[in-house]
């Protein structure tokens, strides 16, 4: 049997992990929460929350992660979701793996992110938003293949999750089904170790939530990094499906 291998690259504090129970409710689909982001930590030693038990659960090798995604499906699914952080895949990460991936991408108006991610993490860096790893790899398959692959914001999937929803699976080529507009709540085996920190909100979650809009103030530090998120931002927005 033939699969669609989707590698989904998102920013942190986006709504990645609502989309991947939205695959996940279609029924026909294996998901995969953040395999690179054992690796990630190994390598770098950031202090992450819960960093030393997720390089003990997960798998920390990038060879082996990048192995196991472009090799046989689990449960013989024919859509693999790989929900992916695209500041996960560092540097020294190999990159040829990636060829055997369908590719999409989820973005977030930065201020947004911003303000929610330093909650989190305290001040971040620009690597640790994900967009310069998203324009990385998007520019790289549009020059390998001639094709945009698709790029969703999340204000248009929150707005219109039916719309937006049927319109990215038509872009991945899979038939769009309704069962992805709601899900039961609950922690998954699927999800990674780190959901106990990370997912209080989505865990009790049915469905994609109204977009609200957030203030857009921000700390005066934040200030040069929102600035330096904005033109890879509008890049990646530009292609958006809408």
């Amino acid at each position: 049997m033939s699969s669609t291998r989707i590698a989904m690259w998102s920013g942190p504090r986006n709504i990645s992990t609502a989309l991947m129970r939205s695959f996940e409710a279609r029924g026909d689909a294996y998901v995969t929460d953040e395999p690179l982001y054992a690796p990630y930590l190994d390598e770098t030693g950031l202090e992450h929350p819960m960093a030393a038990e997720i390089i003990e659960h997960h798998e920390a090798d990038a060879t082996a992660v990048a192995t196991w995604l472009t090799g046989p499906v689990p449960n013989d699914k024919p859509v693999w979701y790989q929900k992916h952080m695209a500041h996960h895949l560092l540097p020294s990460m190999a990159r040829e793996w990636l060829e055997s991936l369908t590719h999409a991408f989820l973005i977030r108006r930065p201020a947004e992110m911003l303000a929610s991610l330093t909650i989190k993490l305290g001040t971040p860096r620009l690597e640790d938003t994900g967009l310069p790893q998203q324009l990385e790899i998007l520019r790289a398959v549009r020059e390998r293949t001639g094709a945009v692959p698709p790029v969703i914001d999340s204000q248009d999937v929150l707005q219109d999750p039916e719309g937006m929803l049927t319109k990215l699976c038509a872009a991945l080529d899979i038939e769009y089904t309704d069962a992805m507009l709601s899900w039961p709540p609950g922690i998954r085996e699927t999800d990674g170790i780190w959901a106990s920190h990370w997912y209080d909100a989505v865990e009790k979650s049915t469905g994609f939530a109204p977009y609200r809009r957030r203030e857009d103030t921000l700390m005066a530090d934040l200030v040069p990094i929102l600035e330096a998120c904005r033109p890879l931002y509008d890049e990646l927005y530009e292609h958006r499906i809408h």
